[in-house]
């Protein structure tokens, strides 16, 4: 007999502790559902904080990528250039572009260099792929330079193909000039390469100046309608070559023999 009151209480007991562990689990269901949604909420925090300071630091990295890219074809440019100044064997300056004249038809760009580094009016000008201009104006510190493609700009040139003598003058279009003094029997075509003469004394002989694009015949008119593009990249440069020439302009006048200074006999 107390051996089945036994069971009977085992099992009551047994009833009664699913009950109370099931009314414990629905107290502390609450608070352990808010303990997990704050500490996912807090995940979700320090995951989101730790994405966009990712991000922030993917683009300093994006930037200074920029910035090697840039370096990298500057320093390209560079080389360029001095692998040119090599080639022609006169001696150069490096010059960076600071400004461009805005003022329409007049292409005048100003450089960094002046006349504490020697430099002077009518100096060649050059990049790694031909003639630039020369040097318009000067000051201490910075350079205006007068770009062949201006208007008022002339310069001596001959065919490289067979040695014809020209001039080219500006056209007033970044990438134009213009040949018009050469009539229409004149043996030039498209794609003849024209360099420097020499002719005028402030480009030395042989520098690449234009290509030949258009030749036109104009049958009433005495000359032929001939333009020309610079091999120059005169719209994309940020480096120049200002040159001095190695040769000494022959003077016009010399002085006879017998004009040479007396020369002082201290005996």
């Amino acid at each position: 007999m107390a051996e089945h009151r036994s069971q009977q209480l085992e099992f009551l007991r047994s009833g009664l502790s699913v009950i109370t562990d099931s009314l414990k689990y629905l107290v502390d269901l609450p608070s352990g559902f808010v303990n997990q949604a704050a500490d996912a909420f807090q995940s979700y925090l320090s995951l989101k904080a730790e994405n966009q300071r990712l991000r922030d630091e993917q683009l300093v990295r994006q930037t200074q990528l920029l910035k090697l890219e840039s370096l990298e074809k500057e320093n390209i440019r560079l080389r360029a250039l001095l692998e040119n100044s090599f080639k022609l064997g006169e001696q150069v300056l490096i010059a960076e572009l600071l400004a461009v004249n805005r003022v329409p038809y007049e292409h005048i760009v100003v450089v960094n260099k002046g006349t504490r580094f020697g430099v002077h009016p009518q100096q060649p000008v050059m990049d790694a792929n031909g003639v630039v201009g020369q040097v318009f104006r000067t000051y201490p510190m910075t350079s205006e330079v007068m770009l062949i493609t201006d208007q008022n700009h002339a310069i001596p040139v001959q065919v490289n193909r067979n040695g014809l003598l020209t001039i080219a003058v500006g056209s007033g279009q970044i990438n134009g000039l213009v040949l018009p003094y050469l009539p229409s029997n004149a043996d030039i075509r498209p794609g003849d390469l024209l360099i420097t003469s020499g002719l005028g004394g402030t480009f030395p002989q042989g520098y690449p100046v234009a290509v030949v694009d258009d030749f036109n015949s104009q049958p009433n008119k005495p000359f032929a309608s001939i333009t020309a593009t610079p091999t120059a990249k005169l719209d994309r440069n940020r480096e120049l070559m200002i040159v001095w020439s190695k040769t000494t302009p022959v003077p016009l006048t010399s002085k006879p023999a017998d004009a040479a200074e007396p020369v002082n006999n201290h005996e």
